[in-house]
Formats: structure tokens, C-alpha cells, sequence
């Protein structure tokens, strides 16, 4: 028997996509974004930079490895949908402590299988990114396409998954104190600079310079998040405060920040980098980094003139500016994620670079 379809996903532009639902059980509006991973769907499914959006996986297979308690992103996933070809609910590994869906039910996530993704994803490339509607299968077109028209999704989403106090993550070695500000930060940016000796200190994006500066920081980190840069305006400001006082390392939409915070403009991109296999290159080596990625708006390159920041690093694909620094300030910025979970492991050197910014800042100090 040919199980029918119950669900389906309608784009701003009429276009409709039918599936089967799984995970929870309600109507959701979001943004929808395609990512092109083959692997990594726990920590994509729980990076919070996916607030509030419907992420499409092009690749054909999700569910089958589970969800393992040491992979986890956030403590709290806050994805919106997740958009699949095929679920498999019957995962194969001895690490699994529950099914994909399990996970989703808990958070409020709402699944739906069966979807061309690939075809999808076209579609999203060809006409950009945009709302779309989860819906009963049954719901008439026109209703559904008047919602989208007719209804805006949040801009609070850094709001959403910042920390609301300030808390810390030690280090065995304790050789530097880091702040680092959360727009949104993925575990594994915490997981690398612990690994390197860093103490962090992890507080809300609307932190004063103030509070920072109390808190007697080596560095500052700025994380990755959600939504546009410029409703960041807190952590902006920050950075425009603290910049040449302590080195500051930017990630993704810290990235953003700091050229806002420089003068500089961000723009949004059709449909956003979204993958694990992104082709940057340093422009001061000359060497091809392949990278993960997620974000949807980027710094326009043009503005970033008589800014005090160079780009240091250009995407392959479409010449998007992936890195930035200002050496007078000491403080640098990259695009992607070099913390890579998941992903390739080519640029987990910017946070020894970031180590080697605080060794000679505190050692000019002693001098």
C-alpha cells in the first residue's frame, strides 16, 4: 500500500513540495536554506545559527547514525524544520542514545521526508531564499501563500539564543582568560579554544565594554548566531568600544559584526553558503582552505575601504569576502566556522593564531 502524503512545504512564490511529516506535530512558518553536508546532521539540526529557519539536506539520507549525547551544538536546539528525502528511524550505531526524531518531538522541531531535496534546493538557488510554510497537505494554495505574504518572521533571533547570564568554561591549563560574547556560539568553539588553555567566560551578546573590561579578559571572542548583523547592535557597539584593547577573534556573524562595528556594510547573499566543503583562500599564504559554512548575509567588500580592515581571505565560488583583520588593532575575523563541527579541519589553525595574538599582547604589556 502507497502510504499518501499528509504534509507539504509552500515557498512565497506558490511553489509546493509534498512529504510525510515526522518529528513534532504543528504548522511552521521559516526561512528556508538548503545545506549540501553529507555528514553532521545532529550538529547542524542543533547550531543555533539555523534559528528560525527550515533547513533542506540535499544529501538523500538523514536519521540513520542517530543522536549521540557528546554532539550536541546547544543544549537547546531551536532549528525550526528540518526537510529531508529520506528518514530512517532505525539508526545503526553504538553511540546513538536516541532517534532523530525523538530529539525533534522534544524541542518542537517539525520533520517532513519524502521531498525532492535536490530539486529543492534548485529551486531555492534559482530564486533566493524565502519563507515557506509546513503545512497539512490539504491546506488550498492561495490560504497559504496569503499567510506568507501577509505574516513576518522574527528579528530577535540572537536574543533568543544568547545566554542570559554569564558563566564559565575552564581549561586544564589555564593559560588565558577569554571572553567570549554568545550571539549563538556552537559548543565546539568553546571545545577548541579549552583545548588550546583558554579559560572562557561566556556572556550575553548585550554586554556593556564595561562588564568586559571587569572581567580582566587576555581576549575577546565574538561568536557566530542567527539573523541579520545589524540587529546585533549591542554587540556592535562593543566591539567598537574594546577594539585595540584586547585582540578579538570574530566567527561567522562576529565576522559581520566587527565590519559593522569598523564602518564597514554587510549585504544578504541569494541564498546563503551553507555546506562543509567551501573552497577559501588565504590571500597571505596563497593556500586553498576547504571549509564549513553557514550564513546568509556576508561583508560587502567595497565598503571595507578606508575602514582600517583588509581581507584576508576571498570564497572561490563567488568572491565573497571570508576573512578580514586589522593588525594595528589586533583583531581578525573569519566567514566560516574553523571549528568545523561538522567539517573539514583546514583552518583549525586561526585559533592558535588568536593564542598567538594574546602571547604578544601580554608580553608588550610586561615590557
Amino acid at each position: 500500500m502507497v502510504r499518501k502524503y499528509d504534509k507539504k512545504l509552500v515557498l512565497e512564490d506558490g511553489a509546493e513540495f509534498y512529504g510525510f511529516g515526522f518529528g513534532a506535530e504543528r504548522e511552521i512558518m521559516a526561512e528556508v536554506v538548503f545545506n549540501t553536508s553529507m555528514a553532521g546532521y545532529q550538529e547542524i539540526l542543533s547550531d543555533p545559527s539555523y534559528t528560525g529557519q527550515a533547513v533542506v539536506m540535499t544529501y538523500p539520507l538523514m536519521g540513520n547514525y542517530g543522536m549521540c549525547d557528546d554532539d550536541y551544538e546547544t543544549d537547546r536546539p531551536s532549528i525550526s524544520a528540518f526537510v529531508v528525502r529520506e528518514y530512517n528511524d532505525e539508526p545503526s550505531n553504538f553511540r546513538a542514545a536516541q532517534t532523530l526524531e525523538q530529539v525533534m518531538k522534544r524541542y518542537g522541531i517539525v520533520g517532513l521526508a519524502g521531498v525532492d531535496t535536490r530539486q529543492l534546493a534548485r529551486h531555492i538557488r534559482d530564486k533566493g531564499t524565502c519563507k515557506g510554510l509546513i503545512t497539512d497537505a490539504g491546506m488550498p494554495n492561495i490560504c497559504a501563500v496569503t499567510m506568507l505574504k501577509t505574516r513576518d518572521l522574527p528579528t530577535d533571533q540572537v536574543r533568543q539564543v544568547s545566554t542570559r547570564a554569564a558563566w564559565q568554561a575552564e581549561s586544564k591549563t589555564h593559560r588565558f582568560h577569554v571572553v567570549a560574547v554568545d550571539c549563538g556560539m556552537k559548543r565546539n568553539i568553546l571545545r577548541s579554544l579549552n583545548a588550546r588553555g583558554c579559560d572562557v567566560t561566556v556572556v550575553p551578546w548585550d554586554i556593556s565594554a564595561a562588564e568586559v573590561e571587569s572581567l580582566n579578559p587576555d581576549g575577546i571572542f565574538i561568536s557566530n548566531g542567527p539573523g541579520d548583523p545589524e540587529n546585533a547592535k549591542p554587540t556592535i557597539a562593543l566591539v567598537r568600544a574594546l577594539r585595540g584593547k584586547y585582540p578579538i577573534f570574530g566567527i561567522c556573524l562576529g565576522h559581520q559584526i566587527i565590519a559593522l562595528a569598523y564602518g564597514a556594510e554587510t549585504y544578504k547573499l541569494k541564498f546563503g553558503h551553507r555546506g562543509g566543503n567551501h573552497p577559501v583562500k588565504n590571500l597571505r599564504t596563497g593556500k586553498i582552505e576547504i571549509t564549513s559554512q553557514n550564513h546568509s548575509y556576508a561583508v560587502d567588500a567595497d565598503t571595507l575601504r578606508g575602514t582600517g580592515l583588509t581581507v584576508t581571505h576571498i570564497n572561490l565560488l563567488d568572491d565573497t569576502v571570508e576573512g578580514q583583520s586589522c593588525e594595528k588593532d589586533h583583531i581578525f575575523s573569519v566567514q566560516y566556522h574553523p571549528e568545523s563541527a561538522p567539517g573539514p579541519q583546514d583552518s583549525a589553525y586561526l585559533f592558535d593564531v588568536f593564542i598567538a595574538m594574546m602571547e604578544e599582547m601580554n608580553h608588550a604589556e610586561k615590557n
